[in-house]
This record gives C-alpha cells, sequence and structure tokens, in this order.
C-alpha cells in the first residue's frame, strides 16, 4: 500500500518521526520487558496475584477477527514502537486493532477484525516508510479512513510545530493519525499533502484544526478550498446526516465567540457534541444534523446574552436542557468573581450555562429565585446541576436537602441514588479539599457530588451500585477492617497478595502511599480480609487500562510491583513476592522508612 521515494519532502518525518522513534535510549532489559508481556495474560497465571477475571469487561470480538504478523526490521522496530511505545499505542488506537510487537523475533503481531488489521497494518507501513523518506501513497490507500488536505508550503512548517509537536498534539487530540506524504508520481513546488487517518469526526477536526492553523499563516487560503472542505464526508456517518454549516463573524464578534484561550469555542464544542472550529473569521460546525442545529442555538444565545436578558422558550420539551432554580441570594456565590465559578463548572463538565429571564422581568423582586438553564450531554448536564446545587446548599442549607431520604433506584439506565450521611461521615467521605470525594467518583465511573448531608449519586446502574459499595466500604473502613468476598466474580477489581514484609513500605505512613497511588492511577485501593480472614491488597476501578496507559487498574498494579520489588531489593532479597512479575521502572525519589499501615480512606 505504501512505498518509499527517494528524498524526503518537508514535514514528512513529523507527527513520529525521528525525535519520537529514534531515541533510543531504552536498555535492552526494557526492550525484553515489552517481549515478556505482549502475550496473551490467561497464559500466565501461575503465581499471578491476581484473580482469574480481572480483564473483565471485553468487548465481544467481531465474526472476522484474526490475527496477522508482519516481518520488521530492527530499525523499523524502533519507529514502530516510538517513545515510551506511544507510536505502537497510536496505531492500535486509531485501527481499533490489538498490536504487540515481538522485537526478539521482529515480528509484529496484529490482531482485530479484516478491516481493523488491514488499517493497522497500512498505518504501520506507513510510519516505517518515512524512515528512508517521505511517504508514497497508491491507489489502494483509502478504506474510507483518509482525508487529504494539500498544505501550502510556507505554512508546513507552522502546521508541523517544532520536532512535529503541534502534528502531535492534533493526534492525541482527535485520535488520528498524521504524516506528509506524496501521492502518485512527483512534487508539487507550493504544496505539500498531509495525510490524515481516523474516524469521520477524528478526521474532520484535525483537519478544521490544521486549517484554523493554515489561514493564520496564509490568509484567504480556505477560501480557495472551501467547496471541497465544506462537501467532504457529508452523509459519511453512522445516521448518514453528517455535514458541515458555516457562520461568519466580523471582527469584535470573533473574539467574543472564542473567549479567554479559546475556552468558549471549547465549550460550545463540548456541549453541543458538533467539532466547532474557527477558521479566519468563518465559524464552522461539523456533525450530524442534531449536533449543528444544537451549536448554532447555542451560538445565537450566546451572542443574544450581549443586548440583554435570554429566554429559552419550550426549554421544557428539549432533551439537552436542564433548568434549576437558584436562591436570588446565592446567585453572586454560585456565579463567583467575574464568573469564574460558573466559568469553573462549565469546563469540568463539557455544558454551556447561563442565568435566564424574560424581558422586562429581569432582576425583579427579592427573596425569589432565577433560572439556571445548562446544555449539554445527559450526564454533563448532571454533574453541571449537583454541583449547582451543592453550592447553593452551601449558602443556603435546606434548599434541596430538606426533608429529603434515601433512595435506591432500580433503573438499570442512568438515574439518580441517595444516601444520608450522619454529621461525622460527611467530613471523612468528602477528605481534604475534597479529595476523597474526587476519587471514589473517579473510580466506580459514577458521579458522586454531596448536597449538605446528601449523597447523590448518579449514573447507569452499575455506576450506582458501585459507588455505593465503594462508599459503603470506605465508611466501615472507619471502625476496623473490612471483609469483602467474592471478588474474583467483579469486573472492577484486581487482588494482590503483598508480602508480610513488604505491607507496610507500600501502604506508607498512615496510607500515603496508596493514596498517592491511587491519585496518579484514577483507583480505589485499601487493605481487606477475604474469606478466610487473610488480608491482600485489592484495586478498585471501572477502567482496566493497559499496559502502557498512566490510569487504571494495570497502573495501579505495576506501580505496587514497582514498591515490592524496591522493598525486596532494600531487604537483600530475603523473602519471595506473591505479586506479579517484577515491574522494570525505576523509582527516582528516595523514601523514609515506613511507618504503620493505614487502613483509612
Amino acid at each position: 500500500v505504501f512505498q518509499q521515494c527517494s528524498e524526503p519532502t518537508a514535514g514528512s518525518l513529523v507527527a513520529m518521526g525521528r525525535d519520537d522513534s529514534r531515541d533510543r535510549s531504552r536498555s535492552r532489559g526494557d526492550r525484553k520487558d515489552d517481549r515478556s508481556r505482549s502475550r496473551d495474560r490467561s497464559k500466565s497465571r501461575g503465581k499471578d496475584s491476581r484473580s482469574p477475571s480481572r480483564d473483565g469487561g471485553r468487548q465481544k470480538k467481531p465474526d472476522d477477527y484474526g490475527v496477522d504478523t508482519m516481518k520488521i526490521t530492527d530499525d523499523d522496530a524502533a519507529f514502530i514502537l516510538g517513545k515510551g511505545g506511544k507510536t505502537k499505542e497510536k496505531i492500535s488506537r486509531v485501527s481499533e486493532a490489538e498490536i504487540e510487537l515481538f522485537e526478539r523475533d521482529l515480528i509484529l503481531e496484529i490482531r482485530g477484525s479484516k478491516l481493523q488489521r488491514r488499517r493497522a497494518k497500512k498505518y504501520a507501513e506507513g510510519v516505517m516508510a518515512q524512515r528512508t523518506g517521505p511517504v508514497s501513497i497508491t491507489a489502494d490507500y483509502d478504506d474510507e479512513d483518509l482525508t487529504m488536505l494539500m498544505v501550502p508550503q510556507e505554512a508546513v512548517g507552522f502546521v508541523t510545530g517544532r520536532a512535529g509537536n503541534f502534528l502531535r498534539t492534533i493526534e492525541e487530540e482527535w485520535n488520528t493519525l498524521m504524516f506528509f506524504c506524496e501521492v502518485g508520481s512527483g512534487r508539487n513546488k507550493d504544496y505539500e499533502k498531509l495525510a490524515i487517518f481516523g474516524s469521520v469526526r477524528g478526521r474532520r477536526g484535525a483537519e478544521l484544526k490544521v486549517l484554523s492553523a493554515v489561514e493564520t499563516k496564509v490568509p484567504g487560503y480556505y477560501d480557495r478550498i472551501r467547496d471541497e472542505v465544506l462537501s467532504r464526508d457529508k452523509g459519511k456517518d453512522e445516521s448518514e446526516t453528517w455535514g458541515t454549516d458555516t457562520m461568519v463573524f466580523q471582527d469584535d464578534e470573533l473574539s467574543y465567540a472564542l473567549g479567554k484561550q479559546g475556552g468558549t469555542r471549547k465549550k460550545l464544542e463540548r456541549s453541543s457534541g458538533a467539532i466547532v472550529q474557527y477558521v479566519g473569521h468563518n465559524a464552522l460546525f461539523s456533525g450530524t444534523r442534531a449536533e449543528r442545529k444544537r451549536a448554532r442555538e447555542y451560538m445565537k444565545w450566546l451572542f443574544e446574552q450581549l443586548e440583554g436578558p435570554v429566554y429559552v422558550d419550550g426549554w421544557e420539551d428539549r432533551d439537552d436542557c436542564t433548568v434549576v432554580d437558584v436562591p436570588s441570594d446565592c446567585i453572586g456565590y454560585v456565579t463567583g468573581a467575574r464568573r469564574a465559578a460558573l466559568g469553573g463548572i462549565e469546563d469540568d463538565w463539557g455544558v454551556l450555562m447561563f442565568f435566564m429571564n424574560k424581558k422586562g422581568e429581569y432582576g425583579k423582586g427579592r427573596g425569589g429565585s432565577e433560572q439556571l438553564i445548562i446544555c449539554g450531554s445527559k450526564r454533563a448536564r448532571r454533574g453541571a446541576e449537583l454541583k449547582i446545587m451543592s453550592s447553593v446548599e452551601t449558602k443556603s442549607p435546606g434548599t434541596f436537602t430538606r426533608g429529603i431520604r434515601e433512595k435506591t433506584s432500580s433503573e438499570k439506565g442512568f438515574d439518580t441514588d441517595r444516601m444520608i450521611f450522619k454529621d461525622d461521615e460527611l467530613s471523612y467521605a468528602l477528605g481534604k479539599e475534597g479529595t476523597t470525594r474526587k476519587k471514589l467518583e473517579g473510580a466506580a465511573g459514577a458521579i458522586l457530588q454531596y448536597v449538605g448531608h446528601v449523597a447523590f449519586i448518579a449514573g447507569t446502574g452499575k455506576e450506582r451500585k458501585r459507588c455505593r459499595e465503594f462508599v459503603t466500604w470506605l465508611l466501615a473502613q472507619r471502625r476496623g477492617s473490612v471483609t469483602i468476598t467474592n471478588v474474583s466474580s467483579r469486573e472492577d477489581a484486581t487482588e494482590m497478595h503483598i508480602p508480610e514484609n513488604c505491607k507496610g513500605w507500600v501502604t506508607g505512613n498512615r496510607g500515603s502511599e496508596l493514596r498517592r497511588m491511587e491519585q496518579e492511577t484514577g483507583t480505589y485501593m485499601f487493605m481487606a480480609l477475604d474469606e478466610r480472614g487473610e488480608e491482600r491488597l485489592i484495586i478498585f476501578c471501572h477502567k482496566a487500562g493497559s499496559k502502557t496507559e498512566p490510569t487504571g487498574r494495570m497502573a495501579a498494579e505495576r506501580l505496587v510491583n514497582e514498591m515490592v520489588q524496591e522493598k525486596l531489593r532494600d531487604d537483600g532479597g530475603r523473602g519471595r513476592s506473591d505479586s506479579r512479575s517484577p515491574s522494570r521502572g525505576r523509582r527516582s525519589r528516595s523514601r523514609s522508612s515506613r511507618g504503620s499501615r493505614s487502613r483509612g480512606r
């Protein structure tokens, strides 16, 4: 599919070029480590500390699932792997295939459906081809996963960024694979072609980001290719309504629509679900018909606020709006100085919020309330709504909790449960600056917010149940050891048996090391007893993670193994670890000796 040309073009070694993949600083030991961990985990349960079903939640394999292999050279292996394995992970993400690199045998193994394997192989060949020159794309390159964009020669360096950093940032944001290439024969002195691989949405987001940068460097370029850009991929999504709408701004309107550091644009993009990008003075909205409609409406409401109060007629019948009645004496507290508090909630949840007033009623009366409208997806709106309720309750206790009772919903889909705390339980479940609440929320995958003494838990049935369990176990730890049985049947837990002489080291003084690892990996972990009364460490998280991801249960497991091995080395190798194979990473910071083990939060 890809061929190599004799001489490189400007920008051809970007995105995953030499700066990324020629970092040969990793030791041979590290490379062996990559190989040793790349086979199916189910083959190496032996002394595995985890209980058998810890990789739960895997998606069903497609009917045409299979395995392909590619023989590569040692130099190719460096390019495919990339710095810290990032390039391999990127190819895997964009193609949606599983990829393993066996460096001893110099074999690349690709698993997935026929289309996933074909795409992964194509991307890998494209990456390898960059090592010796620009990539040349032949006629059979397109699997409905490619956008080709002509970039003016004078903008290539600007689009690429220093050492390819700008393209790499776009790749990560939109889950795409991008590099400059040649198509057919010959070169064009005035333009270079940028290949963007990925999904329809990912390619579009990346393309518009590049176009925005090009327009900054070469004003008027967008007008020359406008028709081609607007018609691209029309109707080529699952809803068959994919398209692009436009709007033209005046100078003063553009800065308002952009917001500080692009904050307003990002807010509109996240809340509407559409891709919102500004190319020169043109606003482009790409997405399904419903997403584009929402983006245009939100933009209209945004500009109407410059003229005076805004009221959304018929908000009750919309599926993208939630309205909260905020007492008048709490509005300043909820809004914050220069809208900082409200803006922070919008950033956290990806919603659009503003106070609604009908014309002529603005600021009427005291002791009443005003309506705050929240626009966005169902989950995001609920998260923002509960945060607003929490703020109001702090300022005016009882507003939302007076006479409220506990509730456990039987709904399997999205709903909200409630748990009522006693006075001494609330501060414990909240933690310093809310760290414990955020930890439980992240590990459970649910929305957890405290409104007064009431814990509101929002999410799917599984998420709510998991979060209730986490809160219950947290509170139980104050009274002593917690017993948790049947962990092997759970899809959200990893058990680790820690050698007796390593337990204090792993937990740290008053649980400080566990808290550090929890924060780094987004997990919830503590020592608990099994049905036989034996103590082991359990790592809880709805996200399993992967061998290279920095978050999830596997990341936490690696950090724990690191500490166990370090302690065993410090003790002169005395004792053997029941936990998994040693982590190869090094710990750079020194530690003072660890104190007592903590089962606290």
